[in-house]
């Protein structure tokens, strides 16, 4: 990169204003934009994200990808583009100031994307259920058999060089988001690595796991999307 490499978040986020705000103040002072999805939230998320300085975009339709897609929208028409998006919960799970951990192999020009590991990392007890775990380790083991594409966690802190991402062709508006990305970047050739990240319990109820609807929803979901891309 001939100038100081620009990089935009991405936070989805759904009735989030008690953690929102836990997170955008950790988030580096490299970052540009703090790109928050509001995904028709019942509180005040969106208000409480702005106040803290983040730009905040607003989505009806609820979903995960549907809320990521928005967000990357408004990235594009922003008349300069970044060369780095990194996504990231709203939900205080993740550690924001690992974000220079993250970003540093795409920096080093070794990687077109990375996974912040939550297996590779230290994981608060109780912070991922049972199911979660399972659920990523049945998912990483399927895709290395299925597709050839080695991954230890579905992590949603993650990532990725933009103009990678726009190639990549998202399309998932709910739970697939995550593994798209990755088998989509392992089919596409892109250099991806995985850096070990933390990982804490989440402030407020997981729309995923803190359901059994959820939990079955996200799991069906993901399975789909391997044998989607198989």
């Amino acid at each position: 990169m001939n100038h100081p490499p620009i990089i935009d978040v991405i936070i989805p986020a759904y009735n989030e204003e008690k953690s929102i705000p836990k997170v955008i103040a950790e988030i580096p002072k490299f970052v540009r934009y703090i790109v928050v999805a509001n995904n028709n939230s019942k509180d005040q998320t969106g208000k409480v994200a702005e106040a803290a300085g983040a730009k905040v975009v607003f989505e009806a339709q609820k979903g995960y990808g549907k809320a990521c897609l928005t967000a990357m929208d408004w990235i594009k028409n922003q008349e300069i583009q970044p060369d780095i998006v990194v996504f990231l919960d709203g939900d205080y799970s993740d550690f924001p100031e690992e974000m220079r951990d993250l970003v540093q192999p795409i920096l080093d020009g070794k990687s077109d994307m990375v996974i912040g590991s939550r297996a590779l990392g230290m994981r608060e007890k109780g912070s991922m259920t049972l199911p979660q775990v399972f659920g990523n380790w049945l998912a990483t083991t399927m895709m290395k058999y299925i597709q050839g594409a080695k991954f230890s966690d579905l992590g949603p802190f993650r990532a990725i060089v933009w103009r990678k991402l726009l190639d990549l062709n998202m399309v998932d508006q709910n739970f697939g988001w995550t593994i798209e990305m990755q088998i989509k970047a392992h089919k596409a050739g892109l250099r991806y690595t995985e850096v070990p990240v933390n990982y804490r319990k989440r402030i407020g109820v997981s729309k995923v796991s803190g359901t059994v609807k959820g939990v079955i929803g996200a799991g069906y979901k993901i399975i789909f999307t391997i044998f989607k891309y198989w």
